[in-house]
């Protein structure tokens, strides 16, 4: 019977999402530096569903682009 589960595989899968991670962290860290003001008290304390619709529209955009460059 064939193994199903390679582990070569699994390690890999899982670098490669901290390695997503940490990416998408440092942009979103270039992204809060490069705009003016702090986009945390905005959408927590000012209750700026714009700012955070933006965050998220960020969140989204760099992750498709981070699974994709990772995917190849």
């Amino acid at each position: 019977m064939e193994h199903l589960i390679n582990v070569k595989d699994v390690v890999a899968s899982l670098v490669f999402s901290c390695l997503g991670l940490v990416m998408l962290g440092i942009a979103f860290y270039l992204f809060d530096k490069l705009t003016p003001g702090e986009l945390w008290h905005e959408i927590l304390e000012k209750q700026n569903v714009a700012a955070a619709i933006v965050v998220g529209a960020l969140a989204i955009g760099l992750s498709m682009i981070i699974a994709l460059s990772i995917h190849g």
